[in-house]
């Protein structure tokens, strides 16, 4: 039966995150399946800069005016994709009715925040547990999370996969980079959470290259002029930097996913990545080697090398964005409240 769905996310549109890709393709997806969705996202309200990340916004009191379109959309479910002011304003909105909703662990906020500022992790997940388990469901994208999670405490955690745009990330055209062989690219966000220092720094054969826009990006030029930077790319010129690479490094020790390496993968190009949350995951699901994970992300990187390309296409493909969107919907619980 066709259901009225309501999300509530922080991370929207302009922004260019994994979190705002998901949020958009699987949106896509169950609208294509008949049901109503609308995303109520930053852009509708009065926003300041995130500080020391100019390119996201925060909302400015939203409580009042989010309510109010909460009652107008009259949902039969409501999801909260994130734990910023709008995540907040909706989860207060909700409990003061007593209605139901999911949540979801996209980002590891206190790592981030332990990178800009050295505060311990764990008073933030103290924090975000009570957000949290203050749901009926809290959506996780891989099994070591939800077991890292679980073991923080939180409750009711859910398993909720990725998926990737198989017709667009395709293992031709490629970029014909003008560097060396091989060509070992990080493509993503250019930002201090990302770890790409660790990737720039290594002793690698061939060339490098960092595909992207972020806050870091004018201090790795600077500091690392042998290197190409070639900005932010969208669509098929994104999809033919992965597809012209020999490894895709992912230096990030934080994220809760990572897109980027089905996206990779999709490409014909082989992962390298420290043995953290989403890399090994992601890899360990492959029927064949299809990149390499370490503590020595340089091993890693010179491993990935000997990965079948044709395997890493296969395996990517087990990942779609429709079977994603309708585990997304049989998470959901009816709104309820009184």
């Amino acid at each position: 039966m066709p259901a009225r769905i309501l999300i509530v996310s922080d991370a929207w549109e302009p922004q260019v995150n994994g979190v705002v890709r998901t949020l958009r393709t699987i949106t896509g997806e169950l609208r294509a399946m008949g049901h109503t969705v609308e995303v109520v996202g930053p852009d509708r309200f009065r926003t300041m800069a995130c500080p020391t990340y100019p390119d996201i916004r925060l909302s400015l009191f939203p409580r009042r005016r989010l309510g109010k379109i909460i009652e107008g959309f009259a949902p039969d479910a409501l999801h909260i994709a994130t734990e910023g002011p709008l995540g907040l304003a909706a989860r207060a909105w909700a409990l003061k009715r007593g209605c139901a909703f999911t949540t979801a662990f996209h980002t590891r906020f206190p790592e981030y925040v332990q990178a800009r500022t050295g505060l311990p992790p764990r008073f933030l997940y103290a924090w975000l547990r009570r957000f949290h388990n203050a749901g009926q469901g809290m959506m996780v994208a891989t099994p070591s999370l939800s077991d890292e999670l679980e073991g923080r405490g939180f409750r009711r955690v859910l398993p909720w996969s990725r998926g990737v745009d198989l017709d667009l990330f395709r293992p031709d055209p490629r970029e014909d980079w003008s560097g060396p062989r091989p060509v070992f690219a990080y493509v993503g966000r250019v930002a201090v959470e990302k770890n790409i220092r660790a990737f720039l720094d290594l002793d690698l054969p061939g060339s490098k290259v960092v595909v992207g826009g972020g806050p870091q990006l004018a201090s790795l030029q600077r500091d690392y002029p042998g290197v190409t930077f070639t900005g932010a790319r969208h669509g098929p010129p994104l999809a033919q930097a992965y597809a012209g690479a020999d490894v895709f490094v992912f230096p990030s020790v934080t994220d809760t996913f990572g897109l980027v390496l089905l996206e990779s993968l999709a490409c014909g190009t082989p992962v390298a990545a420290y043995d953290v949350t989403g890399p090994k995951d992601v890899l360990a699901l492959a029927d064949a080697p299809v990149g390499a994970v370490s503590a020595d992300l340089r091993e890693a990187a010179l491993a990935a090398l000997t990965a079948d390309r044709a395997a890493c296409r296969a395996h990517a493909e087990r990942f779609g964005w429709r079977a994603c969107a309708e585990t997304f919907l049989g998470h959901l619980v009816p709104l309820g409240g009184h």
